[in-house]
């Protein structure tokens, strides 16, 4: 474990971006595959309608992850900020606040969701087709999300303790397992969706407790330190918290915006092209995750190493971490933006048969969806790091705007003026208008700073 450790005090500044960034990108995109790879096995033994159902239910998927994220978020930049102040006690209790008030908010909304599965399926869209699928799968994904917060906390935190490769492992191991459980029930077992729901749950299961054990037994500093029982401990909890979802609160709302273009492009695509509409946008929602991690990935690597010079007011460090996170986020969505534009057939034939209807909607439309990558990955990089640095008005505005303020009349007009093409155009439409924002605050900044 020692040979993993990270010493943000005195390390490079591109060394440990580097550091950072390669375990954490490799371990949130192998978090995305146990989404991908959960619709593609379905694709592959149940069809387009099996894809479809999941992604009804995608909805409560990312607001769970949204939750962990918001706390996981502010948690660890609170934490650095302490570590950088040599705080320890405090950043110790903001761990274990963070880890077991999310977990007890998280099990109150599985309860609800297990006791109402068929309401909930209709109030995220399902049709009367597709409604006993998806609670057959809500059934089942639901227990884990409770360890699910485990290990979205745990992973902030495993890292800012130094120990970014443990974190990879987190979830590359449950995602490995998730991929063979996946095929042994859907195919020999033959549970459908049902038996995709058991599998991702039961790794969520597991890497909550990879991650809650190292923080127990393993960490080096941020071993989570219980609270007092008394009226004033509880007080001091719910502060603490609420500080950690203030700051974090912009990572919610990236899930609530990715959420709401599912659920509101479901809807879009329902009226327009039917059950085989939603199941050609559901292929597309799936390979969602993905940016969004990348996007991420990129902002986690930055977080702690800004956080920590950002408490220790190194100025010049943040800024040089800023310009690693915008190059890193630009190269990279330009090589994911060329894949998506001219391959669209390859990446379709993961899920579905390519001669299904499901399929044809989603080859033409890939390539018109792939244009808004580059901003889709450089907004969530760039909310990141205003996160970092608790700029926390401009971060949640800017999310506002992203999953909001321009999506949903990029859904409703676009549709109108150019049919099916302007469905698959209103998530680029809505990055690029929230990076101009991006860009036109940031000019205006910099004119305040100069007077």
């Amino acid at each position: 474990m020692q040979r993993d450790s990270i010493d943000f005090e005195s390390s490079q500044i591109g060394v440990l971006f580097r550091r950072m960034l390669i375990p954490t990108l490799l371990g949130t995109l192998a978090m995305s595959a146990m989404t991908v790879i959960d619709g593609i096995i379905v694709g592959q033994g149940v069809g387009s309608w099996g894809v479809a159902s999941i992604n009804i239910v995608a909805p409560i998927y990312l607001i769970m992850s949204g939750i962990g994220l918001m706390v996981g978020a502010g948690c660890s930049v609170v934490a650095s900020i302490h570590l950088a102040q040599n705080k320890l006690k405090v950043a110790r209790l903001n761990v274990a606040q963070a880890l077991f008030v999310s977990a007890f908010v998280v099990t109150l909304i599985a309860v609800v969701v297990l006791l109402f599965p068929r309401e909930t399926g209709l109030l995220l869209g399902a049709s009367q087709t597709l409604l006993p699928h998806v609670v057959d799968y809500v059934v089942w994904i639901m227990p884990g999300f409770v360890f699910e917060m485990f290990s979205l906390i745990g992973l902030f935190i495993i890292r800012l303790d130094g120990a970014p490769r443990f974190a990879m492992w987190c979830t590359i191991i449950p995602a490995v397992l998730n991929a063979i459980l996946d095929w042994v029930l859907v195919f020999p077992v033959g549970m459908g969706v049902e038996g995709a729901g058991v599998a991702t749950s039961f790794c969520m299961v597991l890497g909550g407790v990879m991650a809650l054990g190292y923080l127990i037994f393993k960490a080096r500093r941020l071993t989570p330190q219980l609270p007092k029982l008394s009226l004033k401990s509880l007080r001091l909890t719910l502060r603490n918290i609420g500080y950690q979802c203030r700051v974090g609160f912009s990572s919610l709302m990236g899930e609530l915006a990715i959420a709401a273009s599912i659920f509101i492009g479901n809807l879009v695509f329902m009226r327009y092209l039917g059950d085989d509409g939603v199941g050609a946008f559901g292929i597309s929602c799936y390979y969602t995750p993905f940016f969004f991690s990348v996007g991420n990935s990129i902002a986690q690597s930055a977080q702690p190493i800004i956080s920590y010079n950002y408490g220790a007011q190194r100025w010049e460090n943040v800024s040089r971490v800023r310009r690693l996170l915008l190059s890193t986020s630009f190269s990279v969505g330009v090589v994911l933006a060329l894949l998506f534009s001219l391959l669209p057939e390859p990446l379709v034939a993961l899920f579905v048969d390519t001669e299904s209807v499901a399929a044809h909607i989603a080859i033409d439309g890939f390539p018109y969806f792939a244009t808004g990558i580059i901003f889709f990955i450089l907004n969530v990089a760039i909310i990141g790091y205003y996160q970092s640095i608790e700029r926390i008005g401009r971060a949640i505005l800017l999310v506002s705007l992203r999953g909001l303020i321009f999506l949903l009349p990029c859904f409703v007009l676009l549709p109108r003026l150019y049919g099916e093409v302007g469905i698959w155009l209103a998530m680029p439409i809505a990055e690029l208008l929230t990076l101009v924002a991006i860009v036109v605050s940031s000019f205006i900044d910099r004119a305040r700073e100069s007077r």
